[in-house]
């Protein structure tokens, strides 16, 4: 008597896997409208193509290198602290246009652009728009506090990112391998325009840039 012939596994029917093939692209688009609207990432912004054009247009003499972007990169969930360490975010600023300067107190193009920050937020600071200089990437915590002291920056308050986050973000994100590293955030805290290295921001230059800032 002959051995029984083992029987061959039944595919499934090709309706079920028409039906799980469905159902995973659905999965996928879910999760990117999801993404995208918002709910899985939070500092995401929508691009604003216009507003990089205008700044760029803006950004001529010393403020040539100065890059408008408006990729949809959001920094509402930057972190730092103030003078007295109390942890804040962009999003505390939200409703002012930001130039937010990153900075350290053994770069010598960051001390050398200070004063003109300094001029720049004297000019410049009202209700709709506001320099926040952001201390990053300091050896010595203390450091930036004795520079901004000696230097008697009163028009500039006391940023601080003690654990490098932001300079570590900045880098992997290839918004900017060193300091200084400027960035121009619309209200919300999206991203318009990159400049990597100082500028003369107190000159006439610096502030077409900053009149075509607060005019979006």
């Amino acid at each position: 008597m002959s051995e029984p012939v083992a029987e061959r596994p039944k595919s499934p029917p090709r309706r079920w896997l028409l039906a799980g093939l469905v159902g995973a692209a659905v999965a996928i688009a879910i999760v990117l409208w999801v993404s995208n609207a918002g709910l899985l990432k939070p500092t995401d912004c929508a691009a604003q193509p216009e507003a990089a054009k205008l700044i760029d247009a803006a950004a001529t003499g010393q403020l040539a290198a100065l890059n408008g972007t408006g990729t949809g990169r959001g920094y509402a969930d930057l972190p730092f602290t103030d003078a007295a360490g109390e942890p804040m975010t962009i999003k505390d600023f939200a409703g002012k246009k930001l130039l937010v300067n990153f900075w350290a107190s053994w770069c010598i193009p960051c001390r050398a652009e200070m004063p003109a920050l300094d001029k720049l937020a004297a000019a410049q600071n009202d209700e709709t728009f506001m320099v926040l200089p952001i201390n990053t990437g300091e050896a010595q915590p203390n450091k930036g506090k004795e520079f901004f002291a000696a230097g008697g920056w009163t028009h500039l308050p006391l940023y601080v990112d003690p654990n490098f986050t932001i300079l570590d973000r900045l880098k992997q994100t290839a918004v900017a391998l060193g300091l200084p590293t400027t960035l121009l955030l619309d209200a919300k805290g999206c991203e318009l325009a990159v400049l990597q290295g100082p500028a003369e921001w107190d000159s006439p230059d610096g502030a077409s840039v900053i009149k075509a800032l607060k005019s979006i």
